[in-house]
């Protein structure tokens, strides 16, 4: 059950002054590493947000979880040294790792793990996994050993205790976690300067301090593709994860780097208000979808790197099926739908684009691309922050470019206050039958079922699977290939 989820890859730039010689900036920084990122996290507590740039700052550095997923996608002992599953699944009993502290001298037990997860599923949480929490009993057998108890089957319920939300919080702390983060993992909050950068330095009471390379790890925040661009080959940043596709070229040729292609689970989707007139009318969506040719998007906004899909899955995931002739590019179709749904051109909508390169530079194919059928997208660019809480948290949207990251979230589909105003008795019920689905075919049948009615309800345009570039200093080791989770593990990282 735990090697499964193998992940699958699918098949602007001013003059720069000469950067320091091959492994100059590694020989000066042995123990330092300076990461960047497109986006800056809204706060540092994963148990509290959303957004994806939370995780890939404190997952696994600062803050730790039962077990680990892995680069490959397996699931493998972090804070459990291990687990046994009773035969009907449900019961989970984790044996802890002894000897673990938290950052401000607490001690880390079961009690703290039954407090993380009540929290993260009782009433007042704020967790965006709440109802997979909220389905999970604790029992506290001794200070080491912690009983779980699902009300449903849930497969991957041991690598959903590895991602950000289940990250196990000290009680005492835990409310101040968006700007004092206090976990037990090897590094903590050293500097935050709003704007530019955090950093996060090695922590010297960690249970294996000895075995942590780097000493110091700064992250930038880089949201321009010239800038980010310029930042590597100026030699001002040794790792940059997710960077720009058009950084390709220049970087696979150049001998002071290494390139990643890294597969994902992610689904980049123009998202529908499903809430909203005329975007409520099924066949509205439909023309939405096949008026966009997907393989352009896919060269506009991630530069011919990433596979198309035509529901909210990805190939290489367990139950996938291929749905992307379900609502296929078709000019003449989607006239016929908006004329259908008594729709009178033009057809004026808000496209509402986040900082990221891709919903930028994607947004400008879709505008194009709307207009051939009669709908006007008026695009709108927001900062993160304002995307967060304005199109997320408010639903003040029509359409919005963004990408999924999470590898199991079908339950976001079930959720009735989610985002996309997306309301499904049939969805439901097939949602609650793969989650109580304990025969591995029943469960991958049941799952294509859902592709198909999320395809057929065509409740976003479903676009494609991106695939992620990595790009680093050649000297830089310890790099995860693929990316099933958003993470940089520091602890993995050396300089050779």
């Amino acid at each position: 059950m735990l090697n499964r989820r193998s992940v699958l890859a699918t098949g602007a730039l001013a003059a720069i002054p000469l950067a320091a010689p091959v492994g100059a900036l590694a020989q000066n920084r042995k123990d330092a590493v300076v990461l960047a990122m497109t986006l800056e996290p809204p706060g540092l507590d994963p148990t509290a947000g959303a957004a994806s740039a939370i995780a890939e700052i404190v997952q696994y550095n600062i803050f730790e979880t039962l077990t680990k997923i892995n680069s490959d996608g397996s699931v493998s002992p972090l804070l459990a040294e291990s687990w046994e599953v009773s035969p009907d699944l449900k019961t989970y009993t984790f044996k802890l790792r002894k000897g673990v502290k938290f950052q401000n001298g607490e001690p880390f037990n079961a009690a703290a793990v039954k407090f993380s997860y009540d929290r993260a599923g009782g009433e007042k949480s704020t967790n965006k996994d709440k109802r997979t929490f909220a389905n999970l009993t604790t029992q506290v057998v001794d200070e080491h050993t912690l009983v779980v108890l699902n009300k449903d089957i849930d497969p991957d319920l041991l690598f959903a205790l590895g991602q950000a939300t289940a990250i196990i919080v000290e009680p005492k702390s835990a409310d101040t976690n968006a700007t004092k983060p206090v976990g037990t993992g090897p590094y903590q909050l050293g500097a935050w300067n709003k704007g530019s950068s955090v950093v996060l330095t090695a922590w010297d009471g960690f249970r294996a301090a000895s075995t942590i390379k780097l000493r110091r790890a700064t992250f930038r925040f880089i949201s321009d593709p010239a800038a980010q661009v310029a930042a590597l080959l100026a030699g001002d940043v040794d790792l940059f994860p997710r960077v720009t596709p058009r950084s390709v070229p220049q970087f696979k040729t150049n001998p002071r780097f290494q390139v990643l292609v890294s597969g994902s689970r992610a689904k980049t989707i123009l998202a529908i208000n499903n809430a909203r007139k005329p975007l409520d009318d099924v066949r509205v969506r439909r023309a939405i979808a096949a008026a966009i040719d997907r393989k352009a998007v896919i060269e506009g906004a991630g530069d011919g790197y990433g596979a198309p899909i035509g529901s909210h899955y990805v190939p290489g995931a367990f139950g996938y099926v291929d749905t992307t002739g379900v609502n296929p590019f078709d000019i003449e179709k989607s006239k016929k739908l908006l004329a259908e749904a008594g729709i009178k051109t033009p057809l004026e909508l808000t496209l509402t684009l986040p900082p990221t390169p891709y919903a930028r530079q994607g947004g400008e194919v879709i505008v194009a691309q709307l207009a051939k059928v009669g709908i006007v997208a008026k695009t709108q660019n927001v900062e993160w922050a304002q995307w967060l809480s304005g199109t997320y948290g408010n639903k003040n949207y029509d359409l919005t470019l963004i990408s999924h990251v999470e590898p199991f979230d079908l339950a976001n589909f079930a959720k009735p206050d989610y985002y996309w105003g997306y309301q499904s008795a049939k969805f439901n019920d097939l949602f609650n039958q793969i989650k109580n689905a304990a025969r591995p075919q029943d469960r991958a049948r049941l799952l294509g079922d859902a592709q198909k009615l999320l395809a057929d309800d065509a409740v976003h345009a479903f676009l494609y699977q991106p695939q992620w570039i990595t790009v680093a200093n050649k000297n830089l080791k310890g790099l995860w290939k693929d990316m099933p989770v958003f993470v940089n593990d520091l602890s993995a990282l050396s300089w050779s």
